[in-house]
């Protein structure tokens, strides 16, 4: 009986090693384009599914300065289904080309995002030239 107990154990216990959450995003950069300084904050979502056979959990999600926010999903993401990191970027103030990424830390290891676009000064420009 404690031989088939040890036995049992350990074929578990192989299994549970083997299952892996793996994620895998829609697209992982996304451009804005050009948009007026005047639209302030603008936000994009990042779909991704849980490919794996265990469940998803991020475990931390972090921008590369203060002018973008993350929100994620925070509960446990079960295989097959689809989580989102939301990426809100700050236009305010910021006129000019911008690229900023997202790393997403998760039980399926690291995953970098990327936002990027270009915020046109909310001055008018001068008649005959553009901005």
């Amino acid at each position: 009986m404690k031989k088939i107990a040890v036995t049992l154990f350990v074929s578990l216990m192989s299994i549970v090693a083997f299952a892996t959450a793996t994620i895998k995003f829609n697209e992982t950069v996304h451009n804005f384009g050009s948009f007026p300084e005047s639209a302030g904050k603008v936000s994009c979502d990042f779909e991704f599914t849980n490919t794996g056979d265990s469940p998803l959990v991020l475990q931390d999600v972090k921008a590369s300065c203060g002018c973008t926010t993350p929100e994620w999903t925070k509960t446990p993401i079960a295989p097959g289904k689809k989580g989102v990191v939301k990426a809100t970027y700050n236009a305010t103030g910021r006129p000019g080309a911008f690229t900023k990424t997202i790393t997403v830390k998760s039980n399926a290891g690291e995953t970098k995002l990327t936002i990027k676009g270009e915020v046109q000064n909310g001055k008018p420009a001068p008649v005959g030239e553009e901005l």
